[in-house]
């Protein structure tokens, strides 16, 4: 089907476009930085993006959209582990010592590697072959996404100067999260208001 190609080439353009600023020394005073806060940004923005096809399948009633959810969840695993490969080897310059004092002394470090840390597994578990092997321990393993997103969002609002940019995030994440409270009623919640709208001028 196109829609997987079509996503995962899409996907792939934030780091064109940063590694194409970076070619023309394009990226600031500090490209290591901006290196890092790009691929990090782009990491939450695939979380929130795998967090909202469960939603965008019950308002629209459009099922193909869950074959993308997998998707987004891997580049989100993958702008974050760039995130942390270039804080890591341009910045930090593999100083691991320095890491772990960073991580003793600053929360928004520690919130960041945790749960990039907290991710892997659900990295390394996203084929067929282990959501075979897991059965159902493989859907209680990837709920854990509902407790990454908070430690991410948490993350960037320690690492942020200004309050305004996170907390519209975790606003967004907030209404992604309480959306699945909402009971299931095996249609989209468009259907819904359509056939209610329909039936009240009938």
């Amino acid at each position: 089907m196109w829609i997987k190609p079509f996503i995962f080439t899409l996907s792939l353009l934030p780091l064109a476009e940063v590694l194409w600023r970076l070619v023309n020394d394009n990226l600031g005073p500090d490209p290591a930085r901006t290196l890092a806060l790009e691929t990090g940004i782009w990491g939450l923005y695939f979380l929130l993006m795998t967090l909202a096809v469960t939603p965008l399948r019950r308002l629209s009633g459009w099922s193909p959209i869950n074959r993308i959810r997998r998707m987004l969840g891997l580049f989100s695993l993958f702008y974050a582990s760039c995130h942390l490969f270039i804080y890591l080897a341009f910045i930090l310059v593999w100083n691991f010592a320095e890491f772990a004092t960073e991580l003793a002394e600053r929360p928004y470090i520690l919130a960041g590697f945790t749960a990039w840390v907290l991710m892997l597994p659900l990295g390394i578990t996203s084929t067929h072959g282990m959501i075979k092997r897991l059965g159902k321990k493989w859907k209680k393993l990837h709920r854990t996404i509902y407790f990454i997103a908070p430690i991410v969002i948490l993350h960037f609002v320690w690492l942020s100067k200004t309050i305004e940019r996170p907390a519209l995030y975790g606003i967004l994440l907030a209404v992604l999260l309480l959306f699945r409270l909402l009971p299931t009623t095996g249609k989209s919640v468009w259907a819904l208001i359509t056939h209610r709208v329909s039936k009240h001028f009938h």
